[in-house]
């Protein structure tokens, strides 16, 4: 707003600090009885006027963030109450040494299927994993609310998970909300795989889900995909802004379990191929005389 001479601006409310007739020269101010106070805003502007800045606004309450370094003593603890070597958590686990090494010093964020991974070779489920500091989780016996923003924060190597519902113990599902901050994909090693299955949906921004078997899905705002999460698969921001999801997913339950296997055993197991005779050559009769 431009402010005219002889005008004092306090706190959006200008007063004419005028106490003679208006000059020549300053007819606008002829009108406006000496001492009036003129209200020039209903509401507080968004910008100082003699600053040009922008005033300061109340910052939003942060979500809980499960930095690295806790997480690491999280698996540490949880390795030693077992009395396991990082060597013997590798081999049941099927994650490296030096992975395991790394993320316990809080050196290495670690992805979906790495920390899946430890979470079933440490007897962990995700909320014990992923609770907010001092939250014990308990046994899911009745309705667990997770307020907007206040869901457990932990920043993996291609997106941050947001993990809903970590006071319940033992549940079945894993919901979480992501922000996608992976812009590409640099190898085999960023495609994730893990038993069971996924969802996901898009909030805002846009996806493209990359498959190890060199399908590639385009997805936007309101697109949603459910598949076998044994196949591997990666996310990548598309979009200007990194794309948001709400993300699920599934262990294999025991009815999954008994149905692959069950289609195993009706598949019709090939004939062996009939074992070849070998005849031995008899020797020629020899005849006396001949």
């Amino acid at each position: 707003m431009v402010h005219r001479f002889g005008e004092i601006c306090v706190n959006a409310i200008c007063v004419y600090a005028t106490s003679a007739p208006a000059s020549r020269g300053l007819a606008w101010m002829a009108h406006r009885p000496a001492g009036r106070i003129h209200l020039h805003h209903k509401r507080k502007p968004s910008v100082n006027p003699h600053t040009g800045t922008r005033t300061a606004t109340k910052p939003k309450d942060e979500p809980p963030t499960l930095d690295r370094t806790t997480f690491g003593h999280r698996l540490r603890s949880a390795r030693k109450r077992f009395g396991w070597t990082l060597a013997q958590l590798a081999e049941r686990s099927g994650v490296s040494i030096t992975t395991i090494s790394r993320a316990e010093r809080g050196q290495l964020a670690l992805g979906y299927e790495n920390f899946t991974a430890l979470g079933r070779a440490l007897e962990m489920d995700m909320n014990a994993m992923f609770a907010g500091a001092g939250v014990k989780p308990a046994q899911l016996d009745g309705p667990v609310v997770t307020r907007a923003g206040k869901g457990v924060v932990y920043r993996g190597l291609s997106i941050a998970y947001e993990f809903l519902g970590t006071t319940a113990a033992g549940k079945q599902m894993s919901p979480i909300v992501g922000t996608v901050h992976a812009r590409r994909i640099h190898g085999p090693e960023d495609f994730v795989r893990h038993a069971g299955e996924e969802f996901a949906y898009v909030l805002s921004g846009e996806i493209e889900v990359h498959f190890d078997n060199g399908e590639v899905l385009h997805m936007a705002r309101g697109d949603s995909l459910y598949f076998d999460s044994r196949l591997g698969h990666a996310y990548i921001s598309v979009s200007r802004q990194l794309a948001r999801i709400v993300g699920m997913t599934i262990g294999e339950s025991r009815h999954m379990q008994s149905a692959r296997e069950g289609e195993a055993r009706k598949a019709p197991v090939p004939a062996k191929p009939a074992a070849r005779k070998t005849v031995k050559a008899k020797a020629p009769v020899s005849r006396k005389g001949a």
